[in-house]
């Protein structure tokens, strides 16, 4: 096996596509705290550094264990059927131990930052696998809400390298939004998808209640994540109206869209938005506390 093909395995089988995406919301949580507690990032090398080695390994961890269980499941759905976990590409075994010997460095790694950030990568990984993974996912259409918990860990992590205090106001805003954000988000891919997870026999909302009533949760979660966007208020009215901004702008898209699309094209641009809308705020979250720690800096 040439070792282009190995490194390409491997990536598909921890899902380094996850992690990138992961990473980016635990270095939103990360330089906030930096920010608001008033810390250089150089006073912080060693914990960034931990911070960011110990959740790539965690994450990973949790994509290798999900490739592992749901094999049978992911043999049956088109986007999932090349996982090297189905077609043969990595033995199980390997796969089994890789999860677990990135789960023990990863959560060592974290608790060279701070015990608080390898408890809550604890958190997210245990949330993943079992109440997720291994229950809801395949019992109700309530697995987006329960998984959620663990999606929006990573910037609790990334806060708790730096600082204990996860009930200061920006990074509660950053969860809330975090755990809100994935339920539109998810339900435009399980419309697009609509036939694969049928088949598949996983409950997906708009597979067991209609493109209808998943269009109308939509709609409601989106107007929680507008009212979320206000939390940012305490820390920064800067933040809070950018994220008003993004919620509103997908809220409305949501609207308007219904009307003129078919449901795949509104699923479609639907999902795509959200990758905007999560990308732009983390990214704004990020380059907003650099600039203000390098202004205070240099003041």
């Amino acid at each position: 096996m040439a070792d282009k093909n190995y490194l390409a395995i491997l990536a598909a089988t921890i899902k380094t596509g996850i992690i990138k995406s992961n990473l980016l919301a635990m270095l939103a949580g990360l330089t906030l705290a930096l920010y608001v507690n008033d810390f250089s990032p150089i006073e912080k090398v060693p914990e960034i550094v931990f911070a960011i080695i110990g959740s790539f390994l965690v994450i990973g961890a949790a994509g290798a264990f999900n490739n592992l269980y749901d094999r049978d499941i992911d043999a049956i759905m088109e986007r999932t059927k090349k996982r090297p976990t189905v077609v043969g590409d990595i033995k199980l075994k390997a796969v089994l131990w890789l999860g677990i010997s990135m789960t023990v460095i990863g959560f060592l790694t974290l608790s060279l930052a701070t015990p608080l950030a390898a408890f809550l990568g604890f958190l997210g990984l245990f949330f993943y696998l079992f109440p997720y993974t291994m229950w809801s996912k395949r019992r109700t259409i309530y697995n987006t809400e329960i998984g959620s918990i663990s999606g929006a860990m990573p910037p609790l992590i990334g806060w708790a390298a730096i600082h204990p205090d996860i009930i200061h106001p920006g990074i509660v805003g950053l969860f809330v939004i975090t755990v809100i954000w994935q339920m539109p988000h998810f339900y435009t891919i399980a419309i697009r998808k609509h036939d694969e997870y049928k088949a598949a026999n996983i409950p997906m909302l708009p597979v067991v209640k209609g493109f209808k009533r998943t269009y109308i949760q939509t709609n409601i979660y989106l107007v929680v994540l507008i009212a979320a966007s206000l939390l940012f208020k305490p820390l920064s009215i800067f933040l809070m109206v950018t994220a008003l901004f993004l919620s509103v702008s997908w809220f409305m898209l949501s609207i308007l869209g219904y009307h003129k699309m078919d449901s795949e094209k509104w699923a479609k641009s639907m999902f795509i938005f959200s990758l905007i809308h999560i990308t732009i705020l983390f990214l704004t979250v990020i380059l907003y506390s650099l600039f203000g720690i390098f202004f205070d800096y240099a003041a």
